[in-house]
């Protein structure tokens, strides 16, 4: 591998974590929910209703990690859960229509604080970065596809 190319990833592994971070701030205006449960909700959300453990895989979390917090998002009547009537070892997790509105708004806010972030740069910036952006999403999803 070129040493360019990998020491270009480590310095964008920092800057990212950095971006990550300013991206991730608690709005608590937004919600009172922990930012790990509203970003489960939105994943959920984004990714529609599934099996545990299709979700614990997706998310890289294990499935009892998952279901407590789950338990915290039904009770709420953010999530609704669902025993598999032809096998009952699966459990089915959807966003109820309140949790739909809570993702709605996360997301919303999460635009809002991208927008903030990169309110400064120029025209032309953004459009090299967001070309450079769709490029490393598709060689990165042709990576992520061929390790399947």
């Amino acid at each position: 591998m070129q040493k360019e190319f990998i020491n270009i990833i480590e310095q964008n592994m920092v800057v990212l974590a950095w971006l990550s971070d300013k991206l991730k701030k608690p709005n608590r205006v937004l919600s009172r929910h922990p930012r790990q449960q509203l970003e489960i909700l939105v994943r959920l959300h984004l990714g529609g209703r599934a099996k545990l453990k299709d979700i614990a895989a997706r998310e890289y979390t294990p499935a009892s990690n998952l279901c407590s917090l789950f338990r915290i998002l039904e009770k709420e009547d953010l999530v609704k859960r669902e025993i598999d009537d032809k096998d009952r070892r699966n459990t089915w997790y959807s966003v109820t229509p309140k949790g739909t509105k809570l993702a709605l708004k996360t997301i919303d806010s999460f635009r809002a604080r991208i927008s903030e972030l990169f309110s400064n740069i120029s025209k032309k910036d953004e459009e090299i970065l967001t070309n450079s952006l769709k490029n490393m999403n598709i060689i990165l999803n042709k990576i992520k596809q061929a390790k399947i």
